[in-house]
C-alpha cells in the first residue's frame, strides 16, 4: 500500500454521534492513552469511547483536555460496570466517572453488560435520573439481545440511544442490526477489526489491494455501509490515522456483497455472564 496522508473530512454521524470513534479498551498506560486520545482528536476524530472497567477514564480525560478541540465538540462515551448497576451505585459511580474524566457530563452512558447487579427496574431509572440532572446526554446499553432491549425500552423514559456489541465482517450480527433499525437504536461496533483477524481474510485483502487501502479501512468502510458506528482501538498515530482514512473509502455494492458472503463466524468476546 502506498503512503497516504490523513484525509481531513467531516465524519458521518448517526443521530449526532460520529460514526467513527476511538476505542480505548486495554489502553491502560496513562501516558500512552492520553496521547492516543489527543492524537485522534487532532486527526479529526470526535468520538471517544471508554468504560469504568477499562481503568483509563482519567487518562482519556487528560487526552481530551490536551487536544486543541473544544470539549463540546467531542462525543464522549463511558460505561457502568456490572457490579455498579444497583440504583445508588449507578448514581455514585457515574459521578465518579465524570470526576475521573474531568468533565461535567458525558454524551453517552452505557450499561456495560446485562449481568450481575443489573436489574432493569432498578438500574435504568438511575440512568433516567442522571439524564434529568444533565449529567448524561444519552442512555445506551451494551451486549443486549432483542429481549433485553425490549425490556429496557419499556422501563426507560429516555430513548435507548445505542446498543454496543461485538460486530465485524467475521461476526456481522444481522439479527441485532435489523432489530435496532426497527427500534430506532443506533448500533456501535466494538472489536470492529476482529482484533486483527480481518487482516488475514482473503476477500478483505483483495478489496483492500484494489483500493490501495488497508484491510482495516475496508472493514470500517463496510461497517459504515451497514449504518454501524465503529470504535476501533488504536494506540499509535499510524494506526489512528490509517483508521481515519477509511472515511474516504467507498465500497461498491458488489464489494459489500462479497464481504457479506464471507463464510466465517468468529465471536471473540464470550464471558460466562453473557446473555447468549
Amino acid at each position: 500500500m502506498s503512503e497516504q496522508s490523513p484525509v481531513v473530512t467531516d465524519c458521518p454521524r448517526a443521530s449526532g454521534m460520529p460514526m467513527l470513534g476511538l476505542g480505548t479498551w486495554q489502553n491502560t498506560d496513562p501516558q500512552q492513552c492520553a496521547e492516543s486520545v489527543r492524537t485522534a482528536l487532532e486527526t479529526g476524530y470526535r468520538h471517544v469511547d471508554t468504560a469504568q472497567a477499562y481503568g483509563n477514564e482519567a487518562a482519556v480525560g487528560e487526552g481530551i483536555a490536551a487536544a486543541d478541540v473544544d470539549r463540546e465538540d467531542v462525543f464522549l462515551a463511558t460505561k457502568v460496570w456490572t457490579d455498579e448497576l444497583a440504583y445508588e451505585d449507578v448514581l455514585s459511580s457515574a459521578r465518579e466517572s465524570l470526576d475521573r474524566l474531568g468533565v461535567d457530563y458525558v454524551d453517552l452512558l452505557y450499561v456495560h453488560w446485562p449481568a450481575e447487579a443489573y436489574d432493569p427496574e432498578e438500574t435504568l431509572p438511575a440512568f433516567d435520573e442522571l439524564g434529568d440532572e444533565g449529567l448524561i446526554e444519552h442512555v445506551g446499553v451494551s451486549n443486549f439481545l432483542p429481549d433485553q432491549l425490549d425490556e429496557a425500552r419499556e422501563v426507560l423514559d429516555a430513548r435507548v440511544f445505542a446498543n454496543q456489541v461485538e460486530l465485524h465482517p467475521l461476526l456481522p450480527r444481522a439479527e441485532i442490526r435489523e432489530y435496532c433499525a426497527s427500534a430506532d437504536v443506533e448500533v456501535v461496533a466494538y472489536s470492529p477489526l476482529a482484533r486483527g483477524e480481518v487482516f488475514d481474510e482473503p476477500v478483505i485483502e483483495e478489496i483492500a489491494d484494489a483500493h490501495d487501502a488497508s484491510p482495516a479501512q475496508v472493514s470500517l468502510a463496510w461497517l459504515r455501509e451497514k449504518g454501524v458506528t465503529a470504535i476501533p482501538k488504536a494506540t499509535g498515530a499510524e494506526h489512528i490515522r490509517d483508521n481515519w482514512r477509511s472515511l474516504s473509502l467507498s465500497l461498491s455494492d458488489e464489494e459489500v456483497e462479497r464481504i457479506d458472503g464471507i463464510d466465517r463466524r468468529n465471536r471473540l468476546v464470550d464471558p460466562g455472564f453473557a446473555p447468549w
